[in-house]
């Protein structure tokens, strides 16, 4: 897997010269950044402290090419057991949430870094009686991502409750996009892939802190009732098709409890893949393919993953 040299003075420079605050490790395994424990190393893996020296990362590695990756919680991606070359870039030092203003006796916006767990906001939510989420509890990762893939569930998604976005682009600049100018589809957002989701406002109605809390149980309850919750996954593995669902598809074509390595298909949610520990990311991408197939020749749906992929693991040969 080709990779880029570490004396690489641009990169150094940032480094070494007060241009970058906050960790970085060198060699280090993204196993220990996902949901799944699956992934090689990254050559560079750097946690800033500061949108300025996330700012002269992401000018450094665009402007020498160099391959970088935005991690969050890693809820969502399956990434090569070679591990990946460039730099991997965590924004869990984004993690503020505050109070930014109360519009009136019914509403409140709030602040939200990239780097803030779903759950975390939720806690926020229930103690200081703002609604609006509840149906979102249960949902792991950070917020940028649940933003990016426009997160839901029980008919809400976080797109309800968006006031506006910041983000920065590779090149370093920084803007602010309005809701009016944010479209959001099913698991999809038209924030580009150049741009890095920094933060968010979100806007919650005024409630009673029990009740809040009441509902979010209730819907926390639903959800484990039908999603395998407190094992290693990274969520649904394929997108619902128009007009049904991935997981139904895939019960209905046989395959809940199918096996690749030590990666299973849940028998509790078939759209959920269940690592046991050892899994590699050739047996996730394998169990992927025949589940594809075993749709494909069922029903004649052509799944589309809903994890992200990184690196270059080649499909399995059958």
């Amino acid at each position: 897997m080709r990779s880029f040299s570490m004396s690489n003075k641009e990169l150094e420079e940032v480094f070494q010269k007060g241009l970058f605050r906050g960790e970085v490790r060198y060699n280090e395994p993204l196993s220990g950044h996902t949901s799944l424990k699956i992934g090689g190393p990254v050559d560079v893996m750097v946690f800033p402290e500061d949108p300025m020296s996330l700012k002269n990362i992401l000018m450094t590695v665009h402007r020498e090419s160099i391959p970088f990756y935005i991690i969050g919680a890693g809820t969502n991606i399956l990434v090569d057991d070679d591990g990946l070359p460039g730099v991997a870039v965590s924004l869990k030092e984004f993690n503020k949430i505050e109070l930014t203003r109360s519009d009136d006796e019914e509403r409140v916006v709030l602040y939200v870094g990239a780097g803030a767990s779903l759950a975390r906001l939720m806690s926020y939510a229930q103690k200081n009686g703002y609604s609006g989420m509840e149906a979102l509890a249960g949902i792991p990762g950070s917020f940028g991502g649940v933003v990016s893939m426009n997160a839901g569930s029980f008919g809400t998604e976080i797109k309800d409750v968006l006031v506006s976005v910041a983000v920065m682009s590779v090149s370093g600049e920084l803007k602010i996009i309005e809701k009016e100018r944010l479209i959001f589809t099913y698991r999809n957002s038209n924030i580009p892939d150049d741009q890095i989701i920094l933060s968010a406002n979100v806007s919650l109605q005024k409630d009673d802190p029990e009740e809040v809390k009441k509902r979010t149980r209730e819907f926390l309850a639903r959800k484990k009732e039908r999603q395998p919750l407190g094992v290693l996954s990274a969520g649904c593995v394929f997108k619902n098709p128009e007009g049904s669902s991935a997981g139904k598809l895939i019960d209905e074509a046989g395959c809940k409890g199918l096996k690749a390595g030590s990666v299973e298909v849940s028998r509790v949610h078939a759209n959920y893949f269940i690592s046991r520990g050892d899994a590699t990311c050739r047996d996730f991408i394998s169990l992927m393919e025949t589940v594809m197939e075993k749709v494909r020749e069922y029903c004649g749906t052509e799944l589309e993953p809903e994890i992200r992929i990184l690196g270059k693991t080649k499909k399995s040969k059958k």
